[in-house]
């Protein structure tokens, strides 16, 4: 005789009692046979083919019923989630294309689409934007920060290759270059980054004027020559 059935016998437990705790072990057990669990080991099979980002339990850990096992990407579906400011809304479905930068890396990619949703929310005043990239970028994983470019308008800029700009501290600079091929640093401010990954030029230097792009060995040969 069971547990429960000596506890009945012995008027602890009621006959409603002990008939419900039969139906709830009669449920489990089926439960149980039909996903094949049993109380041996079992296969979990992803939906998708993709890499494991995150792993939440640990090889001989008992795995339990709606607890996550492991989070998976798929580096061919990847995409940038961007907010779009409400009255520039109009340029932006307009423009159509964006381009991605990832500043850490210095990487542009062209979006393969781009997705403006149609809803704005009410406390930003943002839509939401979705770019979705190529497959494969080295370097790119979920989570990475991400600029999106649109191009809304043209206008003539002044601007510089990355390379070009030499950084002390607080003081950003380049080198210009004269007709005779001296240099002198001259302290310049920059803008945002353009397409194409050049910096914009507000001040410091105007069009037409060359720097070097090797600003660094400019500036050793400069001291080489100044100490002779």
């Amino acid at each position: 005789m069971s547990e429960a059935g000596n506890l009945h016998a012995q008027k602890f437990v009621s006959q409603a009692a002990l008939d419900q705790a039969a139906a709830a072990w009669k449920a489990a057990q089926g439960a149980a046979s039909s996903s094949g669990a049993g109380l041996s080991h079992a296969s979990v099979t992803a939906p998708i083919a993709g890499v494991v980002a995150q792993r939440y339990v640990e090889a001989g850990e008992m795995a339990t019923p709606g607890k996550p096992l492991v989070t998976i990407f798929d580096p061919k579906g990847m995409r940038v989630i961007a907010s779009l400011p409400q009255y520039k809304l109009a340029e932006f479905h307009k423009a159509g294309r964006a381009r991605i930068e990832f500043p850490e890396t210095g990487k542009w990619v062209d979006a393969l689409r781009v997705e403006i949703l149609p809803t704005v929310d009410a406390r930003s005043r943002t839509a939401t934007a979705r770019l979705y990239l190529p497959e494969n970028i080295e370097g790119v994983v979920p989570g990475i920060y991400a600029r999106a470019h649109f191009t809304i308008g043209q206008a003539p800029k002044l601007t510089l290759p990355p390379a070009a700009v030499l950084r002390r501290g607080e003081v950003t600079a380049v080198y210009v270059l004269d007709d005779k091929g001296g240099a002198r640093l001259r302290q310049v401010r920059l803008g945002k980054a353009v397409q194409g990954g050049e910096l914009e030029v507000l001040a410091g230097i105007t069009p037409g004027e060359r720097v070097s792009l090797t600003p660094v060995k400019t500036g050793i040969d400069l001291k080489t020559t100044a100490s002779r």
